[in-house]
């Protein structure tokens, strides 16, 4: 079964929400998902970023009030 997580990293900058998310996904086992909650405008393209690096898949990103919620698989 797999779980979806939720990091909120909203009002913090570049490098937090990574190194968060990066040890949040040590956690996780293939399949899981990891949602980020994130304000900063740059965030969608770090973490389409991280995904290529890291070989997490990039599931997309959606803006609503001013917070991005992007999605990616633990692979």
């Amino acid at each position: 079964m797999t779980d979806t997580i939720i990091l909120d990293v909203k009002g913090l900058g570049c490098p937090v929400p990574i190194l968060r998310a990066n040890r949040a996904v040590k956690e996780m086992i293939p399949g899981d998902m990891l949602e980020i909650l994130a304000t900063d405008s740059d965030a969608p393209q770090d973490f389409e970023i991280f995904c290529k690096t890291t070989g997490h898949l990039y599931k997309g990103c959606e803006k609503t009030d001013g917070v991005y919620v992007i999605r990616l698989e633990v692979i």
